[in-house]
């Protein structure tokens, strides 16, 4: 059996200090539960939580909008260049067992977009503001019975992956 991917998604800039660290907490924690962990690659969120799996063994997988190889943060282990563009977003849903949103703008919200429509699990963390928050315990739309699951703490979002996984 595969080992479980996480998505991670989030702003590539991070505005508040309080959002990279809990980003870097929270890949400290799914490098410990062994899964790899995926994003976009770049800065902000995406560097964070990649720097937080690599203190604790994690492998990261970076899904660049690019062909650069270049771009990818130092904390990627596997580096996809697309050439996509924004629409590489619809890679790392489609990628991702269960998506996790921290915060974000216009290309989280197209994650999230995409991660509702391929069914996937999604973990919305609140303290942020963003997409993350204003979909947190919320339905995108009715395709689906369940909704975007809220968490406001690193412990809360361990739990939910544990619950909504095999782990």
């Amino acid at each position: 059996m595969s080992k479980i991917q996480i998505g991670v998604i989030g702003d590539s800039e991070c505005t508040q200090s309080r959002e990279c660290e809990f980003a870097e907490k929270l890949g400290e924690e799914l490098g410990k539960l062994g899964v790899i962990v995926l994003s976009g690659g770049r800065g902000g969120i995406m560097e964070a939580v990649f720097q937080g799996a690599k203190k604790t063994g994690g492998i990261t997988v970076a899904i660049l909008p690019s062909r650069d190889k270049s771009e990818a943060n130092v904390y990627s282990d596997i580096v996809i260049p697309t050439g996509m563009g924004w629409t590489r977003n619809s890679l790392v849903a489609l990628a991702s067992d269960i998506i996790i949103a921290i915060g974000g703008k216009s290309g989280t919200l197209s994650e999230l977009a995409f991660s509702w429509m391929y069914g996937k699990p999604i973990i919305a963390v609140v303290g942020f503001g963003g997409w993350s928050e204003k979909l947190a315990g919320k339905k995108i739309d009715d395709r689906r019975n369940d909704v975007i699951h809220p968490c406001g703490s690193v412990k809360c979002v361990i739990e939910k992956i544990r619950e909504l996984s095999s782990l």
